[in-house]
């Protein structure tokens, strides 16, 4: 997959090799919507998580509440 985005020639060789059937009206709406996953995930790829614990890590309950309401 080139840069530019997914072609939908090319969703349809990647829904093939996946072995999902992709009817041809279904091609160019697939390789909006992958293009636009991609997008995103690049987007989250960027983030700086620094020093936070992974997710299995965090226990509900035990933070201590300090903000004023």
């Amino acid at each position: 997959m080139s840069d530019a985005g997914l072609t939908p020639a090319e969703a349809a060789r990647w829904a093939v090799l996946a072995g999902i059937p992709l009817a041809a009206d279904r091609r160019t709406a697939v390789a909006a919507t992958a293009d636009h996953i991609r997008s995103v995930v690049s987007v989250l790829r960027e983030l700086d998580f620094g020093d936070t614990p992974p997710a299995a890590a965090y226990r509900a309950g035990e933070e201590e509440c300090d903000a004023a309401v």
